[in-house]
């Protein structure tokens, strides 16, 4: 995130707008409806006022008193009217902009690479994405209920007690202006320890959540007392840095405090001399003690307020942060479907580097033709996966490009070119969701009979029968109910299922016994048989079938041949490695 623009409140506001927009009728209606409430609210004491005036007034009739009072009453009911109005759409906009919102990060987020989500706690992004929805719903509450009164019981109190007593109303203007203002400066300089606050809690939840997906790690390494020393330590931080904005609140609160005891005097004192000089009657000090009751008490609650604002915004910046941040990988301008895929791959002096100091794939040339059995051998490192990784555009290459059916797949949507690929990793991590779904998810329109289909070809149904609720049993967070194998022919079936020309085995039979394996690799001997298939395997007792063989060294093709060609070379790497692997062969 070095290279992308400062977030400021202005793009924080503007993400708030998109998830506003599309309410935004309701959205005026509420902020409407709460400044129609505040406006009567005001009004109310001049109809008091007038009510005392009369009423110590020589001679007053009972009439007039009755009407001012029905008057009163006619504007309390229009008052419970707009508050019920005001309160009922408030609900109504929060709940769907707060859903909108997650929606919105959500949707940007997904999109980011497969680097990104590496770099990132799981926990934490799913952190900065309810802090993100919570703060829209702080800031509304901050501007329903504080700002918009405060606004309406200041303006309006200056602007009445004008009329009355102009020195007054600059009292009261200078009173509250300069709290208002000091306050907002307090406020937007202690901006940043919130933000600091806000980003020690995104650390702690990672950390939390790092512990607690690995903890059959920490049970098995004894690791109780470092994880604790560890999660005590990043809360700890947490807590010294949280404390710091709360002690910097009080300070000023206590401040404050000064400010509003000395106005409220002033204010009272400037009254009792209008009064001796006549200039002001018993419902003058009515109406004056209503309004500065009311100004006073927003402005007991200005500094939470703007504590709320800033804290919205430091809490909504991690997020918008990841929405203001460019997709790595995204689809071309005009970028063409690919449809009717043959299945022909091609590297063109392809390089690929993670990094300035570690290059991983040095000047790729390879043709794999349509329908071509591939397998990618090599010691770990050679950037096998690396290999699959930019041909599902994973990753981009730093050079070179990659084609199927001649065409550049960074000309083709993201969303056409996986479609056409299916891909078994070595360690498939399923969804919590049930084993029907799960297969599904290959083809989401694929009927019930058809996943049982493939679930038989991968054998999944021998688990599966076994099971109290068959295919609906869930599986766990990440498919933690299942063993390894299991897993794996979950991801088999899911690919059996997709039925795409491309297939991509990154050690699809890693996690199985030689007894599954066996019957597994009938099944995607009838998958392979379809389309064009890219095999990465270090049990080379799985790749022997394969058309060609292509050996990896050092981020290079080092060898390429059919399995008799190459281990009658006198001098090969990959006669050394089966030579290596010979005892523990299949046979």
């Amino acid at each position: 995130m070095d290279n992308q623009p400062e977030v400021t409140i202005k793009i924080i506001l503007n993400e708030f707008w998109k998830g506003i927009k599309p309410h935004k009728r309701m959205f005026w209606v509420c902020v409407i409806s709460f400044t129609i409430v505040e406006l009567i609210v005001l009004i109310v004491p001049v109809f008091y006022k007038n009510f005392f005036d009369y009423m110590t007034a020589p001679a007053p009739e009972a009439n007039k008193l009755v009407s001012i009072i029905i008057l009163i009453a006619a504007i309390h009911a229009a008052n419970w009217l707009f508050n019920t109005i005001a309160h009922l759409s408030l609900i109504e906009v929060e709940a769907r902009v707060i859903s909108r919102l997650k929606q919105n990060a959500f949707d940007y987020l997904m999109l980011h690479s497969r680097d990104f989500f590496v770099n990132n706690f799981s926990g934490a992004l799913v952190q900065k994405i309810n802090r993100f929805s919570r703060s829209f719903e702080m800031l509304m509450d901050a501007v329903v209920f504080h700002i918009i009164p405060i606004s309406v019981a200041v303006v309006g109190a200056i602007a009445i007690t004008l009329f009355i007593a102009p020195l007054l109303s600059a009292i009261i203007a200078v009173w509250t202006l300069s709290i208002v203002f000091v306050d907002l400066f307090f406020s937007k300089w202690r901006i940043k320890y919130d933000i600091d606050a806000a980003r020690a809690d995104t650390k702690t939840t990672g950390t939390l959540s790092d512990s607690i997906v690995n903890y059959s790690s920490i049970k098995l390494f004894n690791g109780y007392r470092r994880e604790t020393e560890k999660f005590k330590a990043v809360s700890n931080e947490q807590a010294k840095k949280q404390l710091r904005t709360w002690r910097l609140s009080e300070t000023f609160h206590v401040i404050q405090e000064i400010f509003v005891y000395v106005a409220e005097f002033a204010v009272f004192y400037y009254a009792i001399l209008l009064w001796q000089d006549g200039k002001a009657m018993i419902g003058t000090f009515v109406m004056l003690q209503v309004y500065i009751i009311g100004i006073t008490h927003q402005l007991w609650g200005i500094n939470q307020t703007f504590r709320a604002v800033y804290q919205g915004f430091a809490d909504s910046k991690e997020m918008v942060e990841i929405m203001a941040l460019p997709h790595e990988i995204k689809n071309a301008i005009n970028a063409k479907e690919l449809k009717n895929a043959k299945g022909r791959i091609e590297f063109k002096n392809v390089n690929f580097s993670f990094n300035e100091t570690r290059s991983v794939l040095k000047d790729i040339n390879l043709i794999i033709n349509p329908g071509e059995k591939v397998a990618l051998v090599g010691p770990s490192g050679t950037g096998k996966t690396t290999f699959t990784g930019l041909l599902l555009r994973l990753f981009e290459p730093a050079s070179g490009a990659v084609l199927i059916d001649g065409q550049n797949i960074q000309g083709i949507t993201l969303e056409s070119l996986r479609a056409n690929i299916s891909l078994v990793p070595q360690d498939p991590t399923l969804f919590h969701r049930s084993i029907m779904e799960n297969i599904r998810y290959g083809k989401p329109e694929a009927t019930d009979d058809e996943v049982i289909a493939a679930s038989k070809l991968a054998h999944c149904d021998e688990f599966v029968d076994l099971m109290p609720l068959k295919y609906e049993t869930l599986v766990g967070e990440r498919g933690v109910k299942l063993s390894g194998g299991e897993r794996q022919r979950v991801a088999i079936a899911r690919a059996i299922l997709k039925n795409a020309p491309i297939l991509v085995l990154d050690e699809a039979t890693s996690s199985l016994d030689s007894q599954s394996e066996m019957l597994i690799q009938d099944a995607l001997d009838k998958l392979m048989a379809k389309c064009t298939t890219i095999a990465i395997a270090h049990r080379l007792s799985t790749i022997r079938k394969m058309d060609r063989i292509i050996v990896m060294g050092d981020g290079r093709i080092v060898e390429e041949g059919t399995h008799q060609g190459l281990i009658r070379k006198k001098k090969s790497i990959y006669k050394n490695l089966w030579t290596l692997q010979a005892g523990g062969f299949i046979k």
